[in-house]
């Protein structure tokens, strides 16, 4: 038997297929990189400059969130 509360908590996570063609794309004027997002209904996409034909990712404003707030503590920092 199924557990149609996770069924129906997946079917909920997932994004829209977004329309990126009229997206107003920013750079950080700060730092290394060519990092671009762009707010489009509601959700946060993020894509890399130097490919803007490339895929980009998705995020809601929750996992946004926790992204920048992961990037600040240094969560990412590689060096």
């Amino acid at each position: 038997m199924a557990d149609t509360t996770t069924e129906q908590r997946l079917d909920s996570d997932k994004k829209p297929d977004l329309d990126l063609t009229d997206a107003q794309w920013r750079s950080s004027s700060q730092g290394v990189g060519d990092v671009q997002i762009a707010f489009v209904e509601g959700y946060i996409a993020m894509r890399d400059g130097r490919n803007p034909e490339g895929p980009a990712l998705i995020f809601t404003p929750a996992e946004w969130r926790a992204f920048v707030l992961g990037a600040r503590d240094g969560e990412f920092d590689l060096t």
